[in-house]
């Protein structure tokens, strides 16, 4: 598969506000997003292993990382901003897909600028806890309901399945008490995603599966078992940017840097306008979680909502 280009990401996000919600993955998302819109260029290990720092590639620390405290526990915040003459790009740092924090962020979205893309997923770090199941789910449904309800109709969310974890992990995330899970966790991010990405279906959410996407690609994963390269990061940024191209009838044409060259030199195409946007029509498996308060959810078609 090839990558987005650094122009065809600029002019596809021209005007654009995008957000960026979840964990230090989500963080490196962000920060190739911000790098591509500027430079053809990939993230150093540095600049993937940094967290909380003042300025990052032309952005600004907004809240939380070293303006306040730095740890690894559930309650450290960092939210950061790169803000162009035409590109507006914010990250959240969350450790639960539902909580007082995220209610706040939800209530950004109500009272401030409404975004046009949001990239979120929250998992690792909610699974953890011994007895996750019940409580993930419960939390799923709140933020769905919440977040649909916070953001207009063409606002599109995309909620990324969580990547393959290794055999043997380590993270923040592991305190002590919960060290013994560590072999599991791979096999409770597969429930995750399964339930996870079905609800989001079901709530009209679109769904990108990075864990059947890099299924084949575990030699981009680092040591730790949890993070992943440069290299794995920019096919993040293309599918994420591919996907909503597709979704904005907009037609990216086939670019010629390959995943894992870092060359200069590339010839760049232009990003044209789709005559007629395709509509997918997608239906949900009959036995699949439903949102609160829907009595037919396994009969509604969700338009541009390709399985990626």
């Amino acid at each position: 598969m090839k990558s987005v280009s650094h122009l065809q990401a600029s002019q596809l996000l021209h005007n654009k506000f995008i957000v960026v919600l979840g964990d230090s993955i989500q963080r490196a998302v962000y920060k190739d997003l911000v790098l591509l819109v500027q430079k053809e260029k990939y993230l150093s290990l540095r600049q993937l292993r940094s967290k909380g720092e003042m300025t990052f590639e032309q952005d600004c620390l907004v809240e939380g990382g070293c303006l306040g405290q730095m740890h690894n526990g559930t309650e450290y915040k960092e939210v950061r901003q790169f803000q162009s003459a035409h590109h507006l790009v914010r990250f959240y740092f969350v450790t639960r897909i539902y909580s007082r924090y995220m209610k706040s962020i939800l209530e950004d979205f109500r009272h401030g600028l409404k975004p046009d893309l949001v990239f979120v997923n929250s998992c690792v770090w909610d699974i953890s806890s011994c007895s996750w199941v019940d409580d993930y789910k419960e939390n799923l449904h709140r933020f769905f309901d919440e977040l649909r309800e916070a953001l207009p109709e063409e606002t599109l969310v995309v909620w990324n399945l969580t990547m393959p974890l290794g055999e043997r992990i380590k993270g923040g995330f592991l305190v002590p008490e919960i060290e013994h899970k560590a072999p599991q966790l791979r096999y409770d991010v597969i429930e995750a995603n399964f339930y996870s990405g079905t609800l989001a279906d079901a709530y009209g959410m679109d769904v990108l599966d990075l864990h059947f996407q890099f299924r084949f690609s575990l030699h981009h994963r680092m040591k730790d078992g949890v993070h992943w390269n440069a290299v794995a990061h920019r096919k993040i940024t293309s599918l994420l940017l591919q996907h909503a191209a597709e979704a904005w009838g907009v037609i990216l044409p086939c670019p010629v840097t390959v995943y894992g060259e870092r060359k200069s030199g590339v010839t760049h195409l232009p990003v044209l306008p789709a005559k007629e946007p395709s509509e997918l029509q997608l239906q949900l498996p009959l036995e699949v979680p439903q949102p609160h308060g829907s009595t037919d959810a396994c009969t509604r078609s969700a338009s541009l909502k390709p399985a990626i």
